[in-house]
Order: C-alpha cells, then structure tokens, then sequence
C-alpha cells in the first residue's frame, strides 16, 4: 500500500470515528439533558478538587459492598467463568450462642447482631433448607443487593452472583473470542449453570432486578421443569417481561426516537474505542454522575455515600460490555414463560418513577399472575433496592416465610433493621 492510500485510509477511519463520536455527544447530550443542568450549578459553587476529594472520602468511609460471603465458580456452556458468593444458615452453636446473648453481660457483638436479625426478622425456630438466588441487573454486581444480604445474612441460605462480564466473573467467552452476540437467552443458561454449581438440590427462591429479572424468566423459558420442580418462589424487581423498544426514558418523543435510532451504532463504535471512552467517562465524571444519579433514584434526598456505591457499580462496566448487552433487551419477550411461575408466591416490586423499566412493566407482569403480590413504591427509580432498602426487604421477608422457607414473617425498616410496615409501599 502507497503512503499515499495509506494515509488516506487512515484520514477515514479517523473520520468515520470523528463522526460516530459526534453522533454520540448527540445522544448522549439528549440523555443528560435532565442533569446537566444540576451539574452546571454545582460546578459554579464547588470545586474541581473539591468533589474529587468528596468522591473519595465516600469511597473510604461508605461500608457498602463490603459483605463477602464463601466464594465459587461455575462454568458457563461457552466456558464462561461466573463467580458467586454463598451465604450459608448459621451453624446450630452459632444460633445457639447468639440466643442465648441476652442472658449474659459478656456479649459477643457477631452473636448478638445474629440473634437481633433472627429474632426480629424470623424467629427463633430454624429456617426451611431453602436457597435464595440473587441477580443483578444491568451495568451493577452482586453488591447491589447489599441491604438485602445484610439484613438476610445468617438467617437463611443466600447465593449472590455476577453476571457474564460484570462483578468478578470473567468477560463472556462466546463474545469476546467469537463474536456471538448476547443473548437474554444465554444470561438464563449462565444462571442454570450457577443453580448447578451453589444450589444442585432442593427448594429455590429466585430473586432477580432488572435485567436479573429477564434472566429469571430466561431460566424458566428453557427449563420449565426446573420450576415446577425446584423453584418455591420468586421476587421481580423493577424488570420487564418484554417490549422495552418503547421505554421513553423520560425523554421527549423526538428525543427518544434520536437516541434509538443512533444509540446502538454509537455504543457499537464506542466499544471498538474502549480505551479512549474509558478516559473520556473519567474527564466528564461530574457530567455521568448526574446523569446515574438521574435514572438510579427518584428522591433528591439519597444518601450520598449509597448514590456514589451506585455510581461506582456503574462505572466499572466497561464501555464494550456496555454495547455487548444493550441489543439483547429489544429482542427480549419473555411474556409466555411467566406463567411457569403461577399458582406459588410470587412478588412483583418496582418504583413508581423509574425510568429504565417503567413501573407499567411491573403492572403487566403482575396481570398475568394474578396471585402475585404487587409493590409500586411512590418514590423510587429503578434501583430500588438502594432507594428503599426497607421496604424491598420487608416484603422479600414476607415472600419467604409465604414460600415457607422461614417460620415466621416480620416487617423490615431501614437498612434491614425491624420496625414497623413502611408506608411507602402501595400493594395492589
């Protein structure tokens, strides 16, 4: 090849980059419309410096993510390794120890805080040998139930997981060696390969946020047998059984049409950029923290330490997984498979103003299981969870003791610690 040509070519791969990287300011500038404005005041009044330094200080101090549990892997059909963590029932001497707690004044404080969560969520009695399987939804990890697990740590068997590609499990073999696009599909076989791995026997809680929750019905798609046999209950959380095409993301129509018709070539042509991208994300940090903040949470009064934990789950997404997984949820249309899940406890829960799986989602689900609790909690987004920790809790406590996998039910306040029923939720 000729310098010349060469240099030609080179002038318009660098031009057809120039241009891709403009389509995405275009939308993503459409996107961040609603808290760049925020973003522009607080950059009048507070330092560059200044909200680096805040930043981490959150990091260090907020105790969020930090629970570990007995780690494990299992190997996806494409070689996939996806790691999980299980939380085991407290041994029998344990249980007996922490009972035992109050009738003496030389309290050991694991003992103690064991037998505070068991007595206050379930009892004393020993629960049913049930596991309870958690999935995360798009762009977050295991960690993202991190209120859950605390307040449920100890008092009944717990696995935690991270999907292809997020958390500590490795990038998606079948992706990054040969190209396979991914599939909802395929996130359903990786959580069977995970059910194989922490969960072979016995009785089955599933519990899925989001795209957690796709993988849930994904599960039940293709092995219907699996939950008529095993699975005992179910919890989805802020996710959608299809048609996400028309999810509006709180954006104008002709902002909304923008970003679909663009947005997966863009993200396509920044995953090929990833390094590049993954500088830019970090130059303009202020800018996508807004715009998390903006689609995580609906009240203005989040902590700010759990609203930096959501921003840094996010962040550490990589850009190409990021476009690896977007195409899949057009294609996503689990509609038929949730009727697998009738005639047993099922919970559907969801914040009233998220906006990336709009609490509608949540209504057609439940119309299909009409035996289904439904929870529209008024002042949420989509990261519930975090948002109100104590009311997603409280009602997966009530889920497991109708599932019969605990003896006793009992209301959970904030930060998993009892008190009595929220207010906030509104069940239909």
């Amino acid at each position: 090849m000729s310098e010349s040509s060469a240099a030609a070519g080179a002038s318009g791969a660098f031009g057809g980059w120039r241009r891709a990287t403009g389509i995405a300011g275009a939308a993503i500038g459409v996107v961040a419309a609603g808290a760049a404005a925020t973003v522009a005041v607080e950059r009048m009044t507070v330092g560059r410096n200044m909200r680096r330094k805040a930043r981490l200080a959150l990091d260090s101090a907020g105790p969020y993510g930090s629970l570990r549990g007995t780690p494990g892997r299992a190997y996806a059909d494409d070689g996939t390794e996806l790691y999980y963590e299980i939380d085991e029932i407290a041994e029998a001497d344990e249980i007996d120890k922490a009972d035992k707690a109050d009738e003496t004044d030389d309290l050991d404080p694991a003992a103690e805080a064991l037998s505070e969560r068991r007595r206050r969520l379930f009892g004393l009695k020993a629960p049913a040998p049930v596991t309870v399987v958690f999935s995360h939804g798009y762009c977050l990890g295991q960690d993202s139930w991190h209120f859950q697990r605390a307040a449920l740590r100890g008092v009944v068997r717990s696995v935690y997981w991270d999907q292809r590609s997020h958390g500590r499990s490795g990038r998606g073999v079948a992706q990054s060696r040969d190209g396979v696009p991914l599939t909802i599909d395929q996130l359903g076989r990786d959580l069977k390969a995970v059910l194989d791995a922490a969960a072979p026997e016995g009785p089955v809680v599933l519990v899925g946020h989001s795209m957690g929750g796709m993988t849930v019905m994904a599960l039940a798609a293709q092995y219907p047998e699996l939950i008529r046999d095993r699975v005992v209950a179910t919890a989805f959380v802020g996710t959608s059984s299809g048609r996400l095409g028309e999810v509006n993301f709180g954006l104008p129509l002709a902002g909304v049409n923008a970003v679909r018709r663009v947005l997966p070539g863009v993200l396509k042509a920044l995953g090929q950029r990833a390094e590049l991208v993954e500088r830019g994300r970090r130059a303009t940090a202020d800018l996508f923290a807004g715009v998390i903040k903006r689609y995580s949470f609906a009240g203005r009064d989040i902590d700010p330490a759990v609203a930096r934990f959501a921003e840094r789950m996010i962040e550490s997404t990589p850009i190409d997984v990021v476009a690896e997984f977007y195409p899949a949820f057009a294609d996503h249309d689990k509609t038929e498979a949730l009727a697998l899940f009738a005639r047993r406890p099922v919970l559907v829960l969801a914040g009233v103003q998220d906006l990336v799986t709009p609490s509608e989602h949540s209504e057609a689900i439940a119309d299909l299981l009409p035996d289904a609790e439904l929870v529209l909690v008024p002042d949420a987004g989509h990261l519930v969870m975090l948002e109100h920790p104590e009311v997603v809790t409280d009602r997966l406590a009530d889920l497991l003791t109708r599932a019969g996998a605990v003896p006793a039910g009992a209301t959970v306040g904030e930060h998993g610690k009892a008190s009595n029923a929220s207010s906030t939720a509104q069940r239909g």
